[in-house]
């Protein structure tokens, strides 16, 4: 039977979770129907869930109070605390284990910190190490502007992208929208854009008007790169930054500036090594490179949909089909799940499919055994979307499972 446990938003942050939940599927390889057993471990919203990669204990961020809290499986469908919560900061959002589970590294949304957490062998949390904070690459205090000169903003890179590739207009919203021309669905769609380097540092200047808002570090989610080096996002100063682990913690080896506003939220490392990155604010996939000196570089981008509005549309979760053709963003707002196309070796992509995710504010979602299963954290539910065998489209809504303000699903193993 598969199982899966829910991490969720508690009263404390205006959900009703209990604590972390067991959702489980019928019997099969492939879940057709999902319940929801209820908690079977007491927790003040924990709403990010991570595993240790060998043994039986799960991390959960306790993002109301600041916590991050190990528990260990104490049979099929229950867990137990294990050892105190530790204290990391304020929103604590993300955790990401160390491949080798030597430790984890907790992004707080509410201080911007990121934070190496030492594992023990027995799966216990051990000493934190708060890394260096971020600094703003656009300045906090823009210069003033000359009296009597216009506010010049810098360039939006939508409008870059649209100038390099017009986009067709954007289809109305009605069930599964395909923008593929090789399926021969629904044609008009943008050529995928790979623009070099250099056409991205246009975007890159900051507004320099007197009035611009104050902006704060928020980092977000952290990822393991085939080298062994992570990278971390910043929300809030656009930011992703490599660090190098050492015994003392997280050294920031350099850092990538995306462009002003589009706010960096979930990333995917693609089996090339390339690494994807959604954004939060402009609806759009960016996709980093290592050059040869092994300094990561911005080398593409493309909106998450043609069908997406930012200012209403706010991507969350990104994730990868196995074999990293096709790319998953759930997109709160519309409520949808866009699918995207991966070619070349991992640098083109371009939007495939844009599919209802079944739920309201679709939070997280995790790829397994064919399906799609997608959190709805305001409709208190789980949604299960069929992929299709051949395109990794999303084919449709095959069920629907009560679950109080699912914000992270994790397979049980």
């Amino acid at each position: 039977m598969t199982r899966f446990w829910v991490g969720g938003y508690g009263p404390e942050m205006d959900g009703d979770a209990a604590g972390i939940g067991l959702l489980e599927g019928d019997e099969g390889r492939e879940p057709t129907t999902l319940a929801y057993r209820g908690a079977v471990a007491a927790a003040a919203s924990p709403s990010w869930l991570a595993a240790h990669p060998t043994l039986d204990v799960v991390y959960a961020a306790l993002e109301g109070s600041g916590g991050v809290q190990a528990f260990s499986r104490t049979g099929e469908r229950s867990l137990a605390r294990f050892g105190a919560p530790v204290d990391v900061g304020d929103g604590v959002c993300h955790l990401a284990v160390a491949p080798h589970g030597g430790y984890l590294v907790a992004s707080c949304y509410g201080d911007g910190r990121v934070v190496r957490l030492g594992i023990d062998a027995s799966g216990l949390l051990g000493e934190t190490a708060v890394a260096d904070a971020a600094t703003d690459p656009y300045g906090t205090n823009p210069a003033p502007v000359a009296q009597g000169a216009p506010a010049v903003p810098g360039p939006d890179l939508n409008d870059v992208l649209t100038s390099l590739a017009p986009a067709a207009s954007a289809p109305a919203r009605s069930g599964l929208l395909l923008f593929d021309e090789e399926l021969g669905l629904t044609p008009g769609a943008p050529e995928p854009v790979s623009p070099a380097a250099a056409v991205f540092a246009a975007a890159l200047a900051p507004a320099s008007a007197a009035d611009a808002p104050e902006r704060t570090s928020r980092a977000h989610a952290a990822a393991f790169l085939p080298d062994g080096r992570i990278a971390t996002t910043d929300i809030g100063f656009d930011l992703v930054r490599i660090w190098r682990a050492t015994s003392a913690g997280l050294v920031v080896d350099h850092q990538i500036v995306l462009p002003h506003g589009v706010g960096p939220r979930h990333m995917v490392v693609h089996p090339s090594g390339h690494l994807h990155v959604v954004t939060e604010y402009s609806c759009e996939v960016f996709t980093l490179a290592a050059g040869a000196d092994g300094r990561w570089a911005l080398v593409a981008g493309t909106a998450v949909s043609p069908a997406a509005v930012s200012g209403t549309d706010y991507p969350s979760e990104l994730s990868r089909s196995r074999d990293g053709e096709t790319l998953y963003a759930g997109i709160r707002g519309s409520n949808t799940i866009a699918a995207l196309r991966v070619r070349g070796s991992g640098e083109i992509v371009e939007p495939l499919a844009f599919a209802d995710a079944g739920v309201d504010w679709p939070r997280h979602h995790l790829v397994h055994d064919g399906a799609l299963l997608v959190a709805g954290q305001r409709s208190d539910e789980i949604s299960i979307l069929d992929l299709d065998e051949r395109t990794g489209v999303p084919r449709g809504i095959r069920h629907r499972a009560a679950a109080p303000a699912p914000s992270s699903i994790l397979l049980a193993r």
